[in-house]
């Protein structure tokens, strides 16, 4: 099947060729093993391919410099699809973590998996094989974004192979990590004075979202079509701020989102208690009694909806709301004066405005 020309497409279609080699592989495996690389196919399943999308503009914003941009590589393809399926794994991971229920309107996968267990009539515990198969569920995924990406760059020149698992690892790395302060910041946020808390919660961003979303999504196809420095360095300085203003939306989306449109429940940010720079700023401008009420009620997964909306309308009657809007309308900014002057494809450089704009104003 020939790639299609719309990026979304091209990558799920190079994903569905993927899982399609991996059910052939593991055919012979049984009942049980066809469950989780079922689970795995619905995890890759939907969304909007945000990450594979910007290794595909990276990709063309570079190898179009000197003229028009060529179609992508099957090279770029196998990257932009590994890394959509690292991104499952994450996902599959997040929501243990977070104990959520639903993912993009569908099942969790621990959730997903415990209904297996349950239907097939299974002794033991639902719940704990729910958990314990989805944990397995992304260390699959892990491995089949790397093994992708093998593919991918078993054809490339061994220059551009080098720099794009250089950066494919330190986005693994530092994800991981932006991953684990999140979780911590949940707890060490009592050891950390007040007006630190949105200086931490941003560097949380930066590792967590910016860098892993945006930047080195950019970083891996750049160097998979031999970006020169100053290339690589315009894309940096482009990636990074939209990162952060795509973080800051999510944050945004994470308490005030519609469930009809993200898939999730409205304020599940809050029932998880996400120290985010939207709680930072908030607490910054209540007093200590109406401070410590927001804290024992954030992380509370029993909120109900007016207790919910309690804590809106206090994020917005602090001025938290319209200081993040700022912050994502300025990230924005930084981000489009980035591409200003740089020796990029003039097409793909429009293409990374429109990405721009699709991944700050947005309601999922």
């Amino acid at each position: 099947m020939r790639p299609s020309h719309d990026p979304i497409q091209a990558i799920s279609q190079r994903l569905d060729t993927f899982v399609a080699a991996q059910r052939e592989a593991t055919a012979g495996l049984g009942d049980e093993a066809r469950l989780l690389i079922d689970a795995a196919a619905t995890a890759l399943s939907g969304g909007k391919r945000l990450r594979g999308r910007f290794c595909l503009a990276g990709w063309q914003a570079v190898a179009g410099a000197g003229g028009a941009a060529p179609e992508p590589s099957e090279d770029v393809l196998a990257a932009a699809a590994a890394l959509e399926i690292f991104h499952a794994a994450a996902l599959v991971h997040d929501d243990i973590i977070d104990n959520s229920d639903t993912r993009r309107g569908r099942p969790a996968a621990h959730r997903s998996l415990e209904s297996a267990h349950r239907a097939a009539g299974w002794t033991g515990d639902p719940d704990s094989f729910g958990r314990s198969g989805a944990i397995l569920l992304g260390d699959l995924l892990v491995a089949w974004s790397a093994d992708l990406l093998d593919e991918g760059l078993a054809t490339a020149p061994p220059g551009t192979t080098r720099a794009a698992r250089s950066e494919y690892t330190v986005m693994r790395q530092e994800v991981t990590i932006g991953q684990f302060l999140d979780i911590a910041e949940e707890s060490a946020f009592v050891s950390e004075p007040d007006e630190r808390h949105a200086e931490r919660a941003l560097r949380v961003a930066s590792l967590k979202s910016a860098r892993y979303s945006v930047q080195q999504p950019l970083a891996i196809g750049a160097a998979l079509a031999g970006a020169d420095d100053a290339q690589a360095d315009a894309l940096a300085r482009f990636g990074h701020p939209l990162g952060m203003a795509f973080q800051l939306r999510d944050d945004v989306l994470g308490v005030f989102g519609d469930a009809s449109e993200t898939g999730k429940p409205s304020g599940d940010d809050l029932r998880e208690g996400k120290r985010t720079v939207l709680i930072a700023y908030a607490r910054e401008r209540l007093p200590l009694p109406a401070r410590r009420i927001m804290d024992e009620m954030l992380g509370d997964p029993t909120l109900e909806a007016g207790q919910v909306a309690s804590l809106q309308q206090t994020i917005i009657d602090t001025g938290a709301l319209e200081r993040v809007e700022t912050l994502i309308t300025d990230f924005a900014r930084e981000a489009d004066r980035a591409l200003a002057g740089a020796r990029l494809e003039n097409a793909a450089v429009g293409r990374l405005r429109d990405l721009l704009r699709a991944a700050t104003v947005r309601v999922t």
